[in-house]
């Protein structure tokens, strides 16, 4: 899979020996976020290595990669009861979209969310959704401005290592 909008930019799926270099790369999206005074959001340390081998084990991570390196990840769900409940499976759920913002070239984060799009079409489902903190005005005007719509809200959502949180709830169809 080849993401056409970033020159050089390729998705693979991630593998056991990612591991260490998926947790560097969401440790330093948690800093660079606490540095820009985005809080509440991530956190170092937060994560390790075994949640994203029981995502591979349930799910798949995908990475973005440039002839210089790691330039991102995502996680790819095939359901998320705890912010949608029981569905239909019409759907993938990203999760942890990350850029490496030292590494990566503009409009990276727009192509993670493509690949995304096409992998959940290829798999037969016609719509792609997400979760992003309901407080981060900013990220949410992301998500819209790509092209996904608002269609709820999810109080207390339960969060790995932190306390429950509030999240809009945003899709796309694809395919």
């Amino acid at each position: 899979m080849s993401p056409s909008t970033v020159p050089g930019l390729s998705v693979r799926p991630a593998a056991a020996s990612d591991l260490a270099a998926l947790v560097r790369l969401r440790d330093d999206a948690a800093r660079w976020m606490l540095a820009r005074g985005i809080t509440g959001q991530w956190r170092p340390g937060e994560l390790d290595g075994e949640h994203f081998r029981r995502v591979m084990a349930h799910g798949e991570v995908w990475l973005a990669e440039t002839g210089t390196g790691l330039a991102g990840a995502w996680e790819l769900w095939w359901e998320d009861e705890d912010a949608w409940g029981p569905q239909p499976p019409v759907a993938g759920y990203v999760h942890r979209l990350m850029v490496d913002r030292g590494a990566a070239a503009p409009g990276t984060g727009r192509a993670l969310l493509a690949a995304a799009e096409r992998r959940v079409a290829e798999a037969g489902r016609t719509r792609l959704r997400l979760d992003c903190l309901a407080g981060n005005a900013r990220l949410n005007a992301y998500y819209t401005d790509a092209g996904y719509r608002v269609v709820g809200r999810k109080e207390g959502k339960p969060q790995p290592g932190g306390p429950p949180k509030c999240f809009t709830l945003l899709e796309k169809r694809v395919g």
